[in-house]
């Protein structure tokens, strides 16, 4: 099990009132709703393995050199040495520290690596991850991933994570028309404005299944556009040739990275805490109560 970690503990801050909070006073609603979901999701899921995968640059500098607007909504403060600061609630940003921390004390592998995103790491693992995997994210980008014949699929949180939407290939053709790679094709035509991604004006997410659908992929697309003969109709022809510059470059924003350099760790989900003083000390520091007991209970077993 892959867990997108900020999209987790970014729904968990908003789903948890931030009246949750440590003894002296600091809201901890993001960290007690991120480990109440890992609970829920051990306890309906049963995974041997489980890797909090984390971005170590949300905003990574090749994507952006491709497509300046990459995410660039989402930017705080512009940096030249390292990742850009992205716009996080203010009473969520010190919580990311303390969510690492318990993470690491109870022995649960948390990776990220620069310069790259959760969803680059989440497809290098889920490449080579030998058994099924079950992805969970509230991030559709992912949809990108799912394998039938590999067992990758994603679990996307309708509710908390108590109701999952299952999306396989299945589920995948009957919303979009397309299949894991597909979706890739269908998400930079359509373009994706939280991503910053303009797309191709004028083709939305029906048409661009459509012309999936009749030409296969992007590369049959742009072949089309440039045969006459192609049952192109006029107006789109004329798009997606004004649109080339961006069409060239998008495939490798959008799809998510399956070569990135992961250190050395163990995936197993532990049955005893790495380090029981420090979880110890983390759980009378911010009032983690019954969400920590509840998590040591479930891994327990």
């Amino acid at each position: 099990m892959l867990l997108d970690t900020a999209s987790l503990y970014f729904r968990a801050y908003y789903g948890v009132p931030d009246s949750v909070r440590a003894p002296d006073g600091t809201p901890v609603n993001a960290v007690r709703g991120l480990l109440d979901f890992i609970t829920r999701l051990v306890q309906d899921h049963h995974p041997d393995d489980l890797v909090a995968c984390m971005d170590a640059d949300w905003r990574p500098h090749w994507r952006v050199e491709l497509i300046p607007s990459y995410k660039a909504h989402r930017v705080a403060e512009l940096t030249v040495t390292g990742p850009d600061e992205e716009e996080i609630p203010d009473t969520l940003s010190p919580q990311v520290p303390v969510i690492e921390d318990v993470l690491d004390a109870l022995g649960i592998a948390r990776v990220g690596v620069e310069p790259y995103e959760a969803d680059d790491v989440i497809g290098t693992l889920a490449g080579t991850a030998p058994g099924p995997v079950d992805i969970v994210t509230g991030d559709r980008d992912l949809y990108q991933l799912v394998d039938d014949a590999r067992g990758v699929r994603v679990l996307y949180p309708l509710k908390g994570v108590g109701t999952l939407q299952l999306t396989d290939e299945a589920w995948l053709r009957e919303k979009y028309g397309v299949n894991g790679p597909g979706y890739v094709d269908l998400a930079l035509l359509r373009g994706d404005p939280s991503d910053g991604l303009p797309g191709v004006p004028g083709i939305g997410e029906k048409t661009a299944a459509k012309l999936i659908d009749a030409y296969g992929d992007l590369a049959g697309i742009m072949a089309a556009v440039a045969d006459p003969s192609s049952r192109l109709t006029p107006s789109q022809r004329k798009r997606l040739d004004e649109a080339r510059d961006y069409v060239a470059v998008a495939p490798k924003v959008v799809r998510v990275a399956s070569d990135v350099p992961l250190p050395a760790f163990d995936p197993a989900l532990p049955a005893e805490p790495r380090d029981p003083a420090a979880l110890d000390a983390l759980a009378a520091r911010w009032g983690l109560g019954g969400s920590l007991e509840r998590l040591l209970a479930t891994l327990r077993g």
